[in-house]
């Protein structure tokens, strides 16, 4: 199974610089957690810039599939689709918050 993944700019320096990842995950666990863990393979060191200490979605980083967002779906546990494409953005608020 396949996924696009769009890195936002605050990451890129972990992904050298690509906007865009083609992800492959297991067919039977296909869920954003395993999207982030494949990801991590490839690039260590984003997991700790997605995911907390308890492995849940750090509060200022939103994930979505096709523009919807995980958190009110099922968290890192939402299962994909083949082709979906997942967008990490980081939350805009007031102040600012240093993913790098």
């Amino acid at each position: 199974m396949n996924a696009i993944v769009i890195i936002p700019s605050p990451l890129r320096n972990l992904t050298n610089g690509e906007r865009k990842v083609n992800i492959e995950v297991d067919n039977n666990m296909p869920s954003i957690e395993n999207i982030i863990l494949a990801l991590n393979n490839l690039y260590p060191g984003i997991l700790g810039k997605i995911l907390d200490e308890q492995n849940q979605l750090h509060k200022y980083v939103n994930i979505f599939i096709d523009g919807e967002d995980v958190r009110y779906l099922d968290g890192i546990n939402t299962l994909i689709k083949d082709n979906d494409e997942i967008s990490i953005v980081p939350a805009v608020a007031g102040g600012s918050i240093d993913l790098t």
